[in-house]
């Protein structure tokens, strides 16, 4: 089955997720896993200018909430975020074989505002939703909760691996840290809430942080089951994968009500239709050919 084609017009809200090869745990909150993430993401956002609303990196899977500009750069955002974990966490852990599982998958959320708020809601509750702590600020790992209800960007280091084999051909004498630069990761307000100043928009996270506490408290009451806890969670063997993983189909995009679904769903289809017939011209040599605004276009012939 083809790949849908990426689309993002500007002003798009998506919500971006990817999945570690077999649901391996290589992302498990231990000892350099964290710093890197945070570094990588950082200056993914440093480089390209993305919008970030949200994030969360759980065992073997992450979620983001992002507000691309158009669809290349949101490519560039996440084949910077996806290329430099793979390759800094393959090597803390010894892993010599692909860390993701395929490409990711960016959903389109309309602008309706219990829609963004959903999707927020759904990212901050990973790790109570599944029991493994009672509360989103008590994730050991990359998580945007402690973030947006501090008001305190998280950041995390960047090594220029680049720089340093250069000047190590050079035969300097250097030291990691000189190589070293920290970026934080700044989290923008969601849209539908972007009128909000900053001690309101704090307080609406607030509310959604204490429902998920609330829903994940009463969880615990009706199957009489303790959350695994920081320390059980960061124990965990990175390269084992779990006996059972939940997989649903992923919507084609987000929205409340139907009018909403299906507005998406023709703007995309329409955008298909154009992006196709460019497609086919360009494939007999028509170099005149327009592409459709903020696509993503096919290499051109030399």
């Amino acid at each position: 089955m083809p790949r849908k084609l990426r689309y993002a017009p500007p002003g798009s809200v998506v919500e971006v997720t990817c999945r570690t090869v077999q649901s391996r745990l290589l992302l498990t909150p231990a000892t350099g896993v964290d710093e890197i993430t945070l570094g990588v993401l950082g200056r993914a956002q440093f480089l390209t200018g993305m919008t970030i609303y949200g994030y969360a990196f759980l065992s073997n899977h992450f979620h983001l909430v992002l507000g691309p500009a158009d669809t290349q750069q949101l490519a560039r955002f996440m084949g910077h975020v996806n290329s430099n974990t793979a390759r800094e966490i393959g090597r803390l852990h010894e892993w010599n074989a692909p860390i993701w599982d395929g490409r990711y998958h960016a959903i389109l959320i309309s602008d309706e505002e219990p829609a963004q708020v959903g999707r927020l809601y759904y990212l901050l509750s990973h790790g109570c939703k599944e029991g493994l702590v009672d509360s989103p600020c008590a994730w050991p790992g990359v998580h945007c909760a402690r973030a947006l209800l501090s008001g305190r960007p998280d950041a995390g280091p960047w090594l220029d691996r680049t720089k340093l084999y250069n000047a190590r051909r050079r035969g300097a004498k250097v030291s990691l840290n000189d190589f070293v630069e920290n970026y934080e990761v700044i989290l923008s307000p969601l849209p539908c809430w972007a009128h909000l100043d900053a001690n309101a928009y704090r307080q609406r996270i607030e509310e959604l942080v204490a429902e998920i506490e609330r829903h994940a408290q009463a969880r615990a009451r009706e199957t009489g089951r303790r959350p695994m806890g920081m320390a059980r969670i960061r124990a965990q063997d990175p390269l084992s994968r779990p006996q059972d993983t939940a997989r649903r189909a992923a919507p084609s995009v987000h929205a409340i009500t139907d009018k909403a679904r299906q507005a998406l769903l023709r703007a995309y289809r329409a955008f298909v239709l154009c992006y196709r017939a460019a497609s086919e011209r360009l494939a007999r040599g028509d170099l005149s050919v327009e592409f459709p605004e903020y696509c993503f276009p096919p290499p051109w012939p030399s």
